[in-house]
This record gives C-alpha cells, structure tokens and sequence, in this order.
C-alpha cells in the first residue's frame, strides 16, 4: 500500500512509500484511510522540526487528523465494516500517572503518552490503517465529506469544555467571545460559540477570500483592521486564541474584562523577544481574576463530544472549510501553503 513517510528530526524527508499492507491485532479495526487533514503541527513534522519514531525504526508515517472506513472489525467491538470513524491521537502511558489512568491522557503529567503520527506511533496518512476498537469514534454516515475535521473539532470540544468548568468557579453568565484566527480551530471555535448563543467575533488579518463569508454566515462579526478595534468591538468575556502569534497571545490576554477567560489553543514559536510589561499582566490577571490557560489534544469524551458536535452542525459551512482537496499522488501541494487555504485535505483514495 501507499503511505506518507519521513524520518523525524530530518527536513525534506517526507515521501509517498510503497509499505506493507496492515495485520490487525486482536481487538483492531482494519481501515481503509478516506482522508487526512495536513495542519502546522504535520508542517513542522515534514520541516524536521520534532518528531520521534517507533522503537526500533527510522521513519514513520505522518498523520493525525484521520478519516476512514472500516474495513474489518472484531466480533462484538460495537463497529462493522462501512462504518465511518476517525482513530484517536493520543494513547496513555503504559505505567499511567494519575491523570492517565483515569482516562485523561490529554493532561498526561509525565509525558510518557505517545501519539499516532507524531511520537512513537505511526500516523494515519495511508491507505489502509489499523486501529484499536476503544480508540476508534464512529461517526454519523452522512459526514464522509467533512468528517476529517473530526480532531480539530475535539480540541475545540476540550476547548470549551475547560472554559465552562473554570467559569463555573463563580457565576458565570458570558456573552461574548473573540476569537484570534480565521483557520480551521479559529472557526470551529466560532462555530461553537454561535451555537451557544454568545455574540461572536473573529479577527484574523485576511481581509479578502473565504474566511469573512464564513464567519458572516455564523452570524458572527468579522475584523480585519486591527486587534485593537476588534477588542473594543466584542468587549469578550472569553477570548480563544488559535493563531500562536507571539504579540497577539499578549493581546489576547488583555482583551477580556474582569472575569475573563483566555483560553490558548496555538502553539508560538519558541526563541523570539518582544517587549512585555510582566508587570502589568500580572497586575491585569490579579484584580479582574481573570484566567489564562492553554489547551492541546482531547480525551475519549471530547471525541464523543466532537463527534455529535459535527452531526448536529451545518454540512453545507463544514464542507466549506476544506478549501483544498489534493490527491496523495500530488500530497506535496497539502504542504504548501496558498493565500484562500482554510483547511487542506489530502485524499487517501484514487490517484
């Protein structure tokens, strides 16, 4: 079969592999791979960045954001072949702390998890994958089109999740929420907030293509002239933050009023300086009792959450989010960047 491979740690190592077929184990899923979404972490993989590969080897293949329809499945796992489902990330750690072994590997405090596609594991870029029947999440049928945007979705579910369980540290009564980044997890995130009711702005600095439309179509209100404005316009009481840009993490966490919650879902570059008044942030969080909080990755409920999240959301937006759709014989475009892209798809299927 065909797989996206590279060799972690090594820029320029990424290429489309002939690799043996999959034996599933006992308790495994057998899966045909309908889709892979290519994100920044996928990004910095193939750049050489990060990455660790399974015991024993030197290359791996790459990919988190799976979709796939099962091929084969153990009698009595609750799946059959057809089903559409996506395979979990994350996996605890064999000798769990405590947070793992409650089934919280998302929180793992001693980072011995591994991650398919990304540590120790390899990844679903193929065309056929193998996966454990409790780390598989079924998925409505009608979702073939959209359901690999499942695992953003449950960083989004986790997302929210956090927020409603530290503002329910006192009351809490939010009306509005900014969001910093018009991607996938800046819309998501935008999604969710329009389908709580909260009023809802975006900033992001692309003035042109898709991304206003489909903010405007959540009802939500669109910013592209400056953090500043964008501030003084939603007056947030949550603010989400999913680009990872330095300067506008700071600003985020100076947008909200007393009360407010930051919640950051971007990873910044590490080793670049920039001013800061540590001061005045301390200062700032301190007297309005504002939370700031970062958040990656989801456990086994944020998928289930996910999962009737995307069921229940407007297909017709969704389908709208995968601006690009490229063929794995071609997968070396889905790395490249282009100016409209909101989310891009490699097709596991086909040429």
């Amino acid at each position: 079969m065909r797989a996206l491979t590279f060799a972690p740690g090594h820029k320029g190592t990424l290429e489309l592999a002939e690799i043996d077929d999959p034996e599933p184990d006992e308790g495994e899923l057998l899966v045909e791979g309908l889709a892979l979404g290519v994100c920044g972490t996928d990004k910095e993989l193939a750049n050489g960045d990060y990455g660790w590969a399974p015991m024993g080897a030197d290359r791996m293949v790459i990919g988190h954001e799976s979709l796939g329809r099962v091929r084969t499945a153990p009698e009595g796992s609750g799946f059959a072949p057809g089903d559409l489902v996506v395979g979990v990330v994350r996996r605890p750690d064999p000798v769990p702390c405590g947070a793992c072994a409650r089934g919280q590997f998302d929180s793992c405090r001693n980072e011995g998890y591994t991650e398919r596609g990304i540590k120790q594991l390899d990844g679903y870029g193929s065309e056929l994958w193998t996966v454990e029947a409790e780390y598989a999440v079924k998925l409505d049928p009608d979702l073939s089109e959209v359901g690999v945007l499942m695992e953003p979705m449950s960083v989004l579910a986790k997302a929210w999740d956090q927020i409603e369980r530290i503002g329910s540290r006192g009351w809490f009564e939010p009306r509005s929420v900014l969001v910093t980044g018009a991607g996938p997890i800046g819309l998501l995130a935008a999604m969710i907030g329009a389908r709580r009711g909260l009023e809802v702005h975006v900033y992001d600095h692309n003035e042109h293509g898709p991304k206003p439309k489909l903010v405007a179509d959540l009802g939500a209100a669109y910013h592209h002239e400056s953090m500043a404005a964008a501030t003084a316009a939603a007056d947030p009481d949550i603010v989400i933050e999913a680009t990872g840009a330095a300067a506008l993490v700071f600003d985020a966490i100076g947008a909200t009023g007393a009360y407010g919650i930051t919640c950051l879902t971007g990873v910044s570059p590490a080793g670049r300086t920039m001013p800061v008044d540590p001061g005045g942030v301390n200062r700032r969080i301190v007297l309005e009792n504002d939370v700031v909080f970062g958040t990656v990755n989801a456990n086994l409920d944020h998928y289930a959450d996910a999962a009737r999240l995307l069921a229940e959301a407007d297909r017709d937006w969704l389908r709208r989010l995968i601006t690009r759709r490229v063929p794995l014989r071609r997968f070396k475009e889905a790395f490249r960047g282009e100016p409209d892209d909101v989310k891009v798809v490699i097709d596991l299927t086909g040429g």
